[in-house]
Parts: C-alpha cells; sequence; structure tokens
C-alpha cells in the first residue's frame, strides 16, 4: 500500500527531437509510450517503469510532472 501511494502522479512527456537515426529499440519505446510524432504530448503514470523507459530516451523527451489540476 505504501509503495502504491508514491506512484500516484502523472508524467507529462512531449516528443521535443526526431526519432530519424536512433535505434530501432528506442523507436519501439516511443511507440509504446504512445508517441508518434514531434511535439505529441502524453500523460503515463509516474511508476518506476515509466521513469525507466523516459530515463533510456532522455535526449528525445521532455518530461513534466503533471498538477493535481492537469489531466
Amino acid at each position: 500500500m505504501g509503495a502504491s501511494a508514491k506512484s500516484t502522479g502523472k508524467l507529462t512527456i512531449t516528443l521535443v527531437r526526431s526519432p530519424i537515426g536512433t535505434p530501432r529499440a528506442h523507436r519501439t519505446i516511443l511507440l509504446g509510450l504512445g508517441l508518434r510524432r514531434i511535439r505529441h504530448t502524453v500523460v503515463r503514470p509516474n511508476t518506476p517503469q515509466v521513469k525507466g523507459l523516459v530515463h533510456k530516451l532522455s535526449y528525445l523527451l521532455d518530461v513534466r510532472e503533471a498538477g493535481k489540476g492537469a489531466k
């Protein structure tokens, strides 16, 4: 119960650079996150799994913590 209380936040993830020329695995991760084009923004839960994916692609993404009022 304590572990799930920490992961209640949301992350707003925006693709800011083109994935052209990146490894195929990185492009697959982008599709898994739901990012399809530059300046496309998605909101994902703040979990260790999502953080790991975002960390691997940090050179392509802009990540912000979604506020409580944000969807």
